[in-house]
């Protein structure tokens, strides 16, 4: 047995021990703030260039996820749930045979649906004879603020596990809030996207609009951030979508499955999302066009081919309804 289960599990998390799965380009970034601030984490991705880079950092090289049974807490930075209960699964079956340390965490810090990561830690809970908890922490501030260290992390889970994960947290945050129970992170993280996906959509228009009418769109957002239009998406986003410079810094497809989690949370709850309803059709029409692992930036694309009549569109329907379709 491995000579760690000796000591308490707390002594870990005080060690500054963990693992890392999803070295990607969040991930990567993330694992890699561990380390400078002095934490011994071994991690695993399923391409080795990746996880080569983690060790030349100073990381140490799982086999498996499994062999992360023992690590107090193991965050996983993949691209949904399914990834995650994928890579997962033998994890989960070697825990189902011998429980781990009472209170170990699996820190769930990708965009996530609320309720699948409820029922996620469920299935954990049951697998590790309740020795497991499952905690959602996703992230925003893209690569740049992967990269520096000064992610927002929205946070659910209970106050106990948020105060002994919060050394974890600081080191790859700026701002770190607990904001309830599980899921309640995935749901601020929802709500974080609803926000900068309908604002990027609306900048994009906005762009599309200036440019066709003969104005630049450099000076239109440089009088824009004077006043009550600016914001940070106008800071960050706004460059690109000028430049049209749709380098990825992240998949822009993703943000047609965040705003679907909006969607299910507010069905839930009978709140009406017309924004959000609006931003899952545009987002999915983005796709459609093959823009997908584009930046976000490419829904100016998106919005430059609609205006030309050059893609033809599927009839506008409510997300909502789909989504009740599927439930029945």
């Amino acid at each position: 047995m491995d000579v760690r289960t000796d000591h308490d599990l707390n002594d870990y998390l005080r060690e500054k021990r963990a693992g890392f799965v999803g070295l990607g380009l969040m991930g990567g970034h993330m694992a890699a703030n561990l380390l400078k601030v002095g934490w011994s984490i071994t991690g695993w991705n399923r391409s080795a260039p990746a996880l080569d880079d983690f060790v030349a950092r100073g990381g140490e090289r799982a086999t498996g996820v499994d062999a992360l049974r023992d690590e107090p807490a193991i965050v996983f930075m993949l691209p949904d749930l399914s990834y995650i209960e994928e890579a997962a699964a033998g994890l989960l079956a070697s825990w189902s045979e011998s429980p781990p340390r009472p209170g170990t965490a699996v820190v769930v810090m990708s965009s996530v649906s609320p309720a699948a990561v409820r029922d996620f830690g469920a299935r954990v809970s049951d697998a590790s004879h309740g020795n497991a908890v499952v905690v959602d922490a996703p992230v925003s501030g893209g690569t740049d603020g992967a990269s520096v260290g000064s992610l927002a992390i929205m946070v659910g889970a209970e106050a106990d596990e948020f105060q002994r994960l919060l050394p974890l947290f600081n080191a790859m945050g700026g701002t770190v809030r607990l904001l309830g129970p599980l899921g309640s992170g995935s749901l601020a993280k929802a709500c974080n996207q609803l926000i900068v996906g309908t604002t990027t959509a609306a900048l994009a228009e906005a762009a599309e609009l200036a440019e066709r009418s003969g104005m630049d769109v450099g000076a239109l957002y440089e009088v824009l951030s004077g006043g009550l239009a600016g914001s940070r998406v106008l800071e960050f986003v706004g460059p690109r979508l000028a430049a049209k410079d749709y380098a990825p810094t992240g998949p822009a497809k993703f943000m047609h499955k965040d705003l679907s989690f909006v969607l299910e949370s507010a069905e839930a709850v009978d709140a009406s999302v017309p924004m959000a309803t609006a931003g899952v059709e545009l987002y999915a029409e983005l796709k459609r066009q093959g823009l997908g692992d584009l930046d976000l930036a490419a829904v100016r694309q998106t919005i430059s081919n609609l205006s030309n009549g050059t893609v033809a569109t599927a009839a506008p329907s409510s997300s909502q309804d789909q989504l009740r379709n599927r439930k029945q």
